[in-house]
């Protein structure tokens, strides 16, 4: 996937696709208008210009993704860790936990991950 940047409206409105997808445009309409308060005309111009960006498509009126959150969100987080940490995951992850206390049931997750990389199996 190539580097598909999206600003914090956009990705908002991706994540209610995500959320609600297939999604009938009428209905997003809805949708938009009661999280976001947009009117109809601004759900279009984000869903054109999703739509132009190839994160959505708008095939006879129904709305849904060509690329999956987990997807898009996945590509996004290894962007982050070579623009901001020379590429290096170590770096990223000392970064993080460093400002963030790690549950015990959180570490146990990151272990196990690590487990299953190192026998050659994906989690």
């Amino acid at each position: 996937m190539a580097d598909l940047e999206l600003g914090a409206v956009q990705e908002r409105f991706a994540d209610i696709v995500w959320e609600n997808e297939p999604i009938g445009s009428g209905d997003l309409v809805k949708v938009c208008e009661k999280q976001l308060g947009w009117k109809k005309p601004t759900t279009y111009t984000v869903l054109r210009k999703l739509c132009e960006k190839g994160l959505l498509q708008n095939e006879n009126g129904v709305v849904t993704s060509l690329i999956s959150r987990e997807d898009f969100y996945s590509d996004r987080s290894r962007q982050i860790v070579e623009e901001s940490f020379s590429g290096s995951l170590p770096a990223f992850v000392a970064a993080f936990v460093s400002k963030k206390n790690l549950t015990s049931e959180e570490a146990d997750e990151i272990q196990s991950l690590i487990d299953a990389f190192r026998s050659g199996g994906k989690k």
